[in-house]
């Protein structure tokens, strides 16, 4: 197989692992398929068993000398019915059906529903949906014991199958015992990003990032419930990035109504200067069939389009029979759409005024400077990452080389859009900066002789936060000599 070349894309793909593809030899294919950051699931499989494709996913880092993102996913709190005598039930369609607190096994005539929480804040009018929205059940009548329902949907209802709640926000904790467990094994395995399920509202946010202390690691929120898009906002703000998650978020809504609520979600996440991550059934065929539908690979186009900085493969590498075709499709169609002549004008849809600070203002000026000149690169020296992500917001014609002396942040810029990270020492003086910038440009291919680049960095050097440098440079045919010499 080819190795895959990181600067030829600038939408950055996410994939799932597990039991298809958690071993070194499969995670050493995805990386070099095009894959840039993997996703370990902690709804299932143990931390012995996560902890070793964590170590995994490492020494493949180092054998191929690339920074590679690792998302551990939180489960969150899922709502799930109680059991049924036979291990399911049919429920009539228009006929009646009833969740309770009665513990005992349920039938066609009620189940019970084991989340006390649900009974105060449910309503006359409001609609539970069931195994994915396969059952819809409208409420006639909640007290605090019972909940009496009309089937709009029936069908057969199983046991521990998962329930929505549409039409109101639930007081359920942000993270259960588990994601608590989960989060803490998380931060002591060095994870770079944590995804946080199920947010509801920006305290969601607040006390998952109080539990995660000090950590270095990343906190991104899936908006996969409704009650978040109305706080969406305040959710961005406290959050280190945001995913939209489609899966729970296409069971709540109408189909309809999710496309542009992607486009809005990931509108508003770039001009925050985040990473924003599209996720979910993105290539769903391809769990079962070599190839992907046609309007599977239009999804993903459009998510492109769309300046996303990430997309998200989940069962298609995760356990489906094509992993690495299914990331060998993404790239393609990410590297077609890049290509396309109108993908700028595209990506740049989403108005991002820079903000009133010299480290904006640079990272706005390096975009103009790189459509109005021939740029082959732009070079971003950075301690914390703040000055990549201000450029990425940018969505610059040209490929970003960002170079830092913390591989913890070389990583988490691995979900960045654009960004081709590598850690290398730090710098000193101005002079040490254009050097280091041009050696570094020629090895990672960012520019031959006569090309010009752009670097930014700040200075006093290695002052977190002190973007307040811009220049421009030519690369001299002496300098390619030397490199290769």
């Amino acid at each position: 197989m080819a190795k895959f070349d990181p600067r030829g894309r600038k939408i950055k793909i996410l994939a799932t692992l597990g039991p298809a593809s958690r071993s070194p030899e499969m995670i050493e294919k995805l990386l070099l398929a095009g894959a840039d950051a993997f996703r370990v699931n902690m709804s299932h499989g143990d931390h012995e068993t996560h902890a070793q494709t964590i170590a995994a996913i490492r020494a493949v880092e180092k054998d191929l000398h690339r920074p590679v993102a690792i998302l551990c996913d939180l489960q969150g709190p899922k709502l799930r019915v109680g059991q049924f005598k036979d291990g399911k039930a049919v429920i009539r369609h228009s006929g009646h059906f009833t969740l309770d607190r009665n513990p005992e096994l349920g039938d066609e005539t009620r189940v019970c529903l084991p989340h006390p929480e649900l009974f105060a804040v449910l309503k006359k009018g409001q609609r539970l949906l069931i195994d994915d929205g396969k059952l819809r059940l409208k409420v006639i009548e909640a007290s605090q014991d019972a909940i009496l329902c009309s089937a709009e949907v029936g069908g057969v209802i199983m046991d521990r199958k998962g329930v929505n709640v549409p039409d109101a926000v639930v007081p359920v904790p942000a993270l259960t015992e588990k994601d608590r467990r989960d989060l803490s094994f998380a931060l002591e395995q060095g994870a770079d990003w944590i995804a946080l399920s199920f947010v509801q509202r920006p305290e969601d946010v607040a006390e998952a990032r109080k539990l995660m202390g000090g950590s270095a690691t990343s906190l991104m929120a899936k908006i996969e419930k409704p009650a978040a898009i109305d706080r969406l906002a305040e959710i961005i703000e406290l959050a280190d990035g945001i995913m939209v998650a489609r899966g729970d978020l296409g069971v709540e809504l109408n189909p309809e109504e999710v496309p542009p609520i992607q486009k809005r979600i990931v509108a508003a996440t770039r001009r925050s200067g985040k990473p924003v991550v599209v996720a979910t059934q993105m290539l769903e065929s391809m769990i079962e069939s070599p190839a992907p539908t046609r309007a599977e690979v239009s999804d993903v186009a459009n998510a492109v389009y769309d300046g996303a900085d990430a997309v998200m493969l989940s069962a298609e590498t995760a356990s489906g029979a094509w992993p690495v075709e299914a990331v060998t499709i993404m790239h393609r169609i990410a590297g077609q759409v890049e290509r396309d002549p109108g993908y700028r004008q595209q990506v740049s849809f989403a108005d991002v005024l820079p903000d009133r600070t010299t480290a904006d203002a640079l990272a706005h000026a390096c975009a103009s400077i790189a459509e109005s000149l021939p740029i082959s690169g732009v070079i971003v020296f950075t301690g914390s990452g703040s000055t990549a992500r201000r450029v990425a917001r940018e969505r610059p014609a040209a490929p970003m080389l960002v170079l830092t002396p913390s591989q913890k942040i070389a990583r988490k810029l691995a979900l960045l859009w654009g960004a081709h990270a590598v850690t290398t020492k730090d710098i000193g003086s101005f002079e040490e900066m254009i050097a280091k910038g041009k050696r570094m440009a020629l090895r990672h291919g960012f520019g031959t002789a006569g090309s010009k680049l752009i670097a930014l960095a700040g200075v006093p050097f290695g002052t977190p936060g002190s973007t307040n440098l811009l220049h421009v440079v030519t690369l001299q045919g002496d300098e390619l000599d030397r490199h290769k010499g």
